[in-house]
Formats: structure tokens, sequence, C-alpha cells
């Protein structure tokens, strides 16, 4: 079973070697026909603590590191300033 990887954006770096990624998933609703947002946080394994609030991530799934870690960051990039 291959991996999943999800893009998202760091939103709280204050642990040792943990950061909280928020993943934002975009759908139609089945009803009204609306497009809605849902996010949700994961907490991913980042072993230099290289990753800083705002940051874009790419983080993929993996075996449980701790009670709440079950992904790690992949591929980190700055979010772009506007």
């Amino acid at each position: 079973m291959p991996k999943r990887v999800l893009q998202g954006v760091v939103v709280s770096d204050k642990q040792n070697k943990t950061v909280v990624v928020k993943v934002e998933r975009r759908f139609t609703h089945p009803l009204l026909k609306k497009t809605v947002r849902r996010s949700k946080n994961y907490h991913a394994h980042d072993e230099a603590n290289n990753s800083k609030v705002g940051d874009t991530v790419l983080i993929e799934e993996t075996r449980p590191i701790s009670r709440l870690k079950r992904w790690i960051i992949v591929d980190s990039a700055a979010a772009p300033t506007s």
C-alpha cells in the first residue's frame, strides 16, 4: 500500500522535533453544490527542526513515532511572501 502524501501549512513549531501541520481539503457539497473547506491538524516529525510557522510542507505517512505522530516531513518550502 503506497504511503499518503499531504501538503499543508505549519501552524506550530513549539515542540522539539515536532510540528503541527494544518491540511485543508476542498470538496463540493453533494446536496448544496457549494465548495466546502475542511481542515485537519497532523503532528509530524521534523528531525532537524527546520520548519517554522507559516512554511508550506509535504508530509508523508509513516509508522507510529509517538502517541500522536504518524507523519514525517518530506519536503519543506517557505510560504510565499506577499
